[in-house]
């Protein structure tokens, strides 16, 4: 990995487009090198894995209104949609739209957490749209998919290692535009000038606050992400067709870092490949085994142990109090830190119960498990024994999960906590997890069985037998595929599925 210092620049200082950030990522995605079998590997789980959330989640309504957007857009040759016939095609900006908030809407996909946090799946569904739309005219194939993929990923995660957004209340979408943009650059063999240019419009266009994760959130949260892939393909059409950027976007006295970030005075430190160096970062993200903001993974894992050991803590009437010691981020987030009345409210919206971890705890201590419908539902959050126990679950930061949190060492790097829970008769019971079940260090790490099984699971209602067979039969081929068979690398709904939710009218 080659390290650049990244700092504001005055306009009256000299400076090369080669110096700026947004070259270094352009070059990264037109370096022509090689995936490496084990990113192929993965790459391949987290296709299967955001079809499986996808399939979960298409007749909830914030899905149900973006796939009715993409069938305004009727396009040919175009991009397929989840849920829809192959041969419907959309304009593929809106199907990227339609299937990102399909794989977000659940918060069940993969992530990766560092300085800042992330969903780098989320640059998938925009790569198989455009992949799709252009495959016969270009003559793509999933080789090159497999190569676009692996330079979303690399690019998101290695921006997010380095430069924190939320510390400023910007949304971290604001990482995926330019990931998005540069992963495009990569399919489409770009020149190195036109995908710097659609970097920074994506960058410029993809910067939000995080109130759509603040107080009661709602649908938004889905939709932003699959919004920046959506403006990510725009930028990038703008930039082949010739147009040019704010410049420099990170850099400019009036630019991200300056304004957004870390201010004037900043500077970050960012690494990224070398010239031939494999995009190996996929490997150090890490997909879901539960329907629940990333940081409450862990602690879903350690309530159900503990419900099973001690099955007395389920009534509330045996329970004092239940203290959770975690980081800064998972405390001020999804914990009692974040001083967000909504995260004890039992009227709370499903958005907002995903991004309660003393909600998750107390429901999963009593439930011995966790589902992504059952969990969530209004009758289960307003049960007086759980609203009892939740009020219970407060968070409080600690100084040594905080530092492993920021780890940048994956063998220390820990995304949970210890828990003390203190019973009515004074008794105390002490526990700790360091990272969920399923992740690469976990006790039971997810391989592609488990991937496979999560979308067997999921995708039961939504679809036939013979299309889930069929689809996981084609995404195990991805590498292979031709420029006919993208198409295949979508799911469609089994006859009448979707006739439960009409699609809604707006203004198309």
């Amino acid at each position: 990995m080659q390290t650049h210092t990244v700092r504001v620049l005055r306009s009256s200082e000299a400076s090369s487009r080669e110096q700026q950030l947004a070259w270094k990522i352009a070059e990264v995605a037109t370096d022509s090198v090689e995936v490496e079998a084990e990113v192929v590997d993965m790459i391949v789980n987290r296709v299967i894995d955001n079809a499986a959330v996808a399939a979960a989640s298409l007749t909830r309504r914030p899905v149900s209104a973006a796939r009715a957007q993409a069938v305004d857009h009727p396009y040919a040759p175009g991009a397929t949609v989840f849920g829809l016939a192959p041969e419907r095609r959309s304009s593929p900006e809106w199907a990227a739209w339609a299937n990102g908030v399909a794989v977000r809407e659940l918060d069940y996909h993969d992530t990766f957490l560092a300085a800042e946090y992330s969903h780098p799946g989320d640059n998938i569904p925009p790569v198989v749209a455009v992949a799709q739309h252009a495959a016969g005219r270009l003559g793509l194939s999933g080789r090159e998919v497999v190569r676009a993929i692996a330079t979303g990923y690399e690019i998101q995660i290695d921006l997010a290692r380095a430069i924190s957004l939320h510390a400023h209340k910007i949304d971290h979408v604001a990482h995926l535009g330019p990931s998005v943009a540069a992963a495009l650059g990569t399919l489409l063999a770009l020149p190195t000038e036109t995908v710097f240019h659609a970097i920074g419009q994506a960058l410029h266009t993809t910067t939000a606050t995080r109130q759509s994760r603040k107080g009661e959130i709602s649908s938004w949260k889905a939709f932003a992400p699959a919004f920046a892939g959506k403006l990510a393909i725009e930028a990038v059409d703008r930039a082949i067709r010739g147009e040019n950027s704010p410049s420099p976007i990170y850099e400019g006295e009036d630019g991200v870092i300056a304004w957004l970030l870390d201010g004037p005075e900043a500077g970050y430190e960012v690494s990224l490949p070398g010239p031939g160096e494999p995009k190996r970062a996929i490997l150090d993200s890490f997909t879901k085994e539960h329907s629940a903001e990333y940081q409450a993974q862990a602690w879903i894992d350690l309530a159900i142990r503990l419900g099973r050991q001690h099955p007395e803590l389920r009534d509330p009437s045996n329970v004092a109090s239940v203290l959770l010691r975690t980081s800064n981020h998972t405390h001020v987030v999804i914990g009692s830190g974040a001083n967000d009345p909504q995260k004890y409210s039992p009227e709370a919206s499903r958005e907002t119960l995903d991004h309660s971890v003393p909600y998750i705890f107390a429901v999963a201590l009593q439930d011995g498990g966790w589902d992504h419908v059952t969990s969530y539902a209004p009758q289960r959050a307003a049960r007086p024994d759980t609203v009892a126990l939740w009020r219970k679950v407060a968070t409080a930061e600690d100084a040594e999960w905080t530092r492993r949190y920021h780890s940048l060492d994956p063998k220390e790097q820990a995304f949970g906590g210890s828990v003390e829970i203190t019973l009515a008769d004074g008794s105390r019971i002490v526990d700790e997890i360091a990272v969920a079940d399923a992740h690469p260090l976990g006790a039971r790490p997810f391989r592609r069985p488990d991937y496979v099984r999560k979308f067997r699971t999921l995708a039961a209602d939504a679809l036939e037998p013979d299309e889930i067979e069929r689809f996981l039969a084609t995404a195990e081929r991805l590498p292979d595929l031709t420029a006919e068979e993208l198409g295949g690398l979508t799911i469609t709904a089994r006859e009448g599925y979707l006739d439960a939710v009409p699609l809604p009218r707006g203004l198309f």
